[in-house]
């Protein structure tokens, strides 16, 4: 379509990432790759190193919509990397299969927006099949990568970002990349985890987040943050893309206000990392938290009865959220419907300037 040419062939500036991390790796070499660059090295290091773990979704054969398993297939054949037919729901149900008879099951859904069909075999099916079998099978070996987020032009059915709708589900884990250096580590835990993961990929960093990204085999441990920045005044939590929007939000603030802000990078949205977050609220009083998703129910919702209920002693403003509005996603309305660096920005500098009289 030419949606999907446009997606493509759309030029990104070059972003650099520098977050800190804690790797499992045996991986030594650094090289620069964008991020779905270390998307296709993370399926490659996952295909060579399990005989089991097969590639498949629609039109992955060729390389997929962004490109992510380009060559895959003529190294690695196609019995292992293969297109399927135009069907969200069975892709889903193809995985659960393969992965209940002990295959590694690495699907792809298009776009995020498409997940929808596929829902009940996820949260009915991958979900519940270790409990309602009494441990006795399951399909951890199954993750689903999918593209999620605003990319600029895509309108209400190529931007939205559908995490929360997961996160309500025992059995799933939902883990969100943000960069080249954590999306192919967290991919890699991800595919190698006993439990059924869905993977949101930001799809308007594919090719605007470049960095220095360890060659060969790691991972990165899901269910755990990462702290981006360490700050005393206030912490900003985020996920996926939207850790980038925060960086300048960040910037400006401590630029204009003389502010020290904390960052944290979730990572993994199921579970999530209370520890880290509740650690930092308790040191610095104040927090915003932020995602493009919608404000009701969105998992910033989650968070933030979290903060209250262990937090509230040390709270010395109200928890800001600042997301997307409770519409669907509007075309022509983008920029004023995303939740940019000015509007996070305002909502730290109303935190920080809170007065309780």
């Amino acid at each position: 379509t030419m949606l999907t040419r446009a997606l493509i062939k759309r030029k990104k500036p070059k972003r650099t990432v520098n977050n800190n991390r804690c790797f499992h790796q045996t991986a030594t070499h650094m090289k620069e790759m964008n991020l779905f660059t270390a998307l296709n090295e993370g399926m490659d290091v996952a295909l060579e190193t399990d005989n089991k773990a097969v590639i498949f979704g629609e039109d992955v054969g060729f390389g997929g919509v962004f490109r992510c398993t380009t060559g895959l297939r003529e190294k690695y054949g196609k019995e292992r990397v293969f297109n399927t037919p135009l069907s969200e729901q069975g892709i889903a149900a193809f995985g659960v299969g393969l992965a209940a008879a002990g295959h590694t099951a690495i699907a792809e859904i298009q776009f995020a927006d498409y997940i929808f069909p596929a829902f009940d075999q996820i949260v009915n099916e991958a979900a519940k099949y270790r409990y309602r079998s009494g441990n006795q099978f399951d399909v951890g070996g199954l993750t689903i990568r999918t593209p999620y987020g605003f990319v600029g032009h895509g309108g209400l059915y190529h931007s939205q970002s559908p995490e929360a709708y997961f996160s309500h589900t025992p059995g799933l884990k939902v883990v969100m990349a943000s960069s080249p250096t954590d999306a192919k580590g967290l991919l890699l835990a991800s595919i190698r985890d006993k439990n059924p993961v869905v993977f949101f990929e930001p799809k308007r960093l594919y090719r605007a987040a470049v960095e220095d990204v360890p060659e060969g085999d790691y991972e990165i441990e899901l269910g755990k943050a990462s702290i981006v920045r360490e700050g005393t005044d206030l912490t900003i939590v985020g996920w996926g893309a939207q850790i980038h929007v925060l960086e300048e939000a960040l910037n400006m603030a401590e630029k204009d206000l003389g502010i020290s802000c904390e960052l944290i990078n979730l990572r993994t949205v199921l579970p999530w990392d209370q520890e880290t977050v509740i650690n930092s609220v308790k040191k610095t009083g104040k927090v915003v938290i932020s995602h493009e998703a919608p404000k009701t129910s969105g998992f910033a919702a989650e968070i933030t009865s979290v903060i209250q209920e262990k937090c509230f002693p040390y709270l010395e403003a109200p928890i800001e959220r600042v997301c997307g509005y409770d519409t669907p996603f509007p075309l022509i309305f983008e920029k004023l419907y995303n939740p940019d660096k000015y509007k996070n920005y305002e909502a730290i500098k109303r935190s920080i300037e809170y007065d309780f009289k």
